[in-house]
């Protein structure tokens, strides 16, 4: 009798740790909360491609030209960059790995909204190995067609290798689009080419197929093709202290949503299948923050709390009919 207890215990436990087949065996790619009490202000997020697992992210401004590489299994920093050659960083906000293996760094922030002529875009290769050291990272100069702006998102296209960025206001910003190539010693002029709402971060899927771009209370996908954004729907986000960064794991399979603070966390959120960007169980276009934002976040929380709670309790349920049954056998 003690194995079907054992059994009915493990399964209990199995129900518990909430493991999904999407997830990486060793535990890779799931919610974590990042430790290294250095990083207080993760303003950015890219999946690695060279390290699975690993999740790249910096500090917004007053930090220095840092870039972090965080364990998801264990939300420890594996490896410092300090990046040389560069000015010194102003407000950096984004972070995105582009199809050539390199990394980009976007100092692209004004809180004073356009008080700054010009920002910066940092670049460097991905890292081989994982570990501390320094690198020479490239410099470009970057204005906007239509006069300095604020901004926290910058994204590179993982088949073109084009940048985007999208700008930050009240009103809703822009989507603009850098030259087809940066290059050093001249300014990139990235000009407006669609309008999106407000916006914190944003991603592109491992295919290119779609562009995902959150805000403080909500998160929207995007079709994209030929440079320009297409229908777009409502995507789960959850609800977090101070919503900063989005990414997709490596693999496509899914979302993950970081955000600010000491000990910050990073949430996963499941792709649909049948869709390239974590689509809304209603897939609707509503984005008001009780629909895509904080209300789909909760949602979806409530949902997996009581499925949860019901499993339990048939576990807790089975061990005590095993119970009964030995004392009466």
């Amino acid at each position: 009798m003690r194995s079907y207890l054992t059994a009915s215990g493990a399964a209990v436990l199995l129900l518990l740790s909430g493991a999904a087949p999407a997830v990486a065996d060793d535990g890779a790619d799931r919610s974590f909360t990042i430790e290294d009490p250095r990083i207080t202000e993760s303003s950015g997020l890219a999946a690695s491609r060279a390290h699975p697992g690993i999740y790249w992210t910096h500090n917004d401004s007053d930090d220095g030209p840092y870039v972090y590489a965080v364990d998801s299994r264990t939300g420890k920093t594996v490896a410092t960059v300090t990046m040389k050659g560069v000015g010194e960083p102003r407000d950096v906000e984004a972070i995105s790995l582009g199809p050539d293996g390199d990394l980009y760094v976007g100092d692209i922030g004004d809180n004073l909204n356009g008080s700054w002529d010009h920002v910066w875009i940092y670049r460097f290769p991905e890292p081989k190995q994982l570990k501390d050291m320094t690198v020479r990272a490239t410099q470009y100069d970057v204005k906007y067609a239509d006069g300095p702006r604020n901004a926290e998102a910058l994204m590179v296209h993982p088949k073109t290798g084009r940048v985007y960025i999208a700008s930050k206001n009240e009103e809703g910003g822009g989507l603009y689009e850098g030259p087809a190539k940066l290059t050093t010693g001249a300014t990139n002029v990235f000009r407006r080419v669609d309008e999106v709402p407000w916006v914190t971060d944003g991603a592109f899927s491992p295919d290119g197929k779609e562009l995902v771009l959150r805000s403080y209370f909500s998160a929207r996908a995007y079709a994209f093709e030929n440079g320009r954004l297409g229908a777009d729907h409502a995507v789960q986000a959850p609800f977090q202290r101070q919503a900063e960064s989005v990414t997709y794991t490596a693999d496509g399979s899914a979302l993950m949503f970081g955000s600010e603070g000491k000990r910050s966390g990073v949430e996963r959120v499941d792709i649909e299948r049948g869709g390239s960007g974590g689509r809304s169980p209603s897939g609707g276009g509503d984005s008001s923050p009780s629909s895509a934002g904080a209300g789909s976040g909760a949602g979806g929380d409530m949902k997996g709390t009581t499925l949860t709670g019901v499993l339990v309790l048939a576990g807790i349920g089975l061990l005590v009919f095993m119970a009964r049954r030995r004392k009466s056998g």
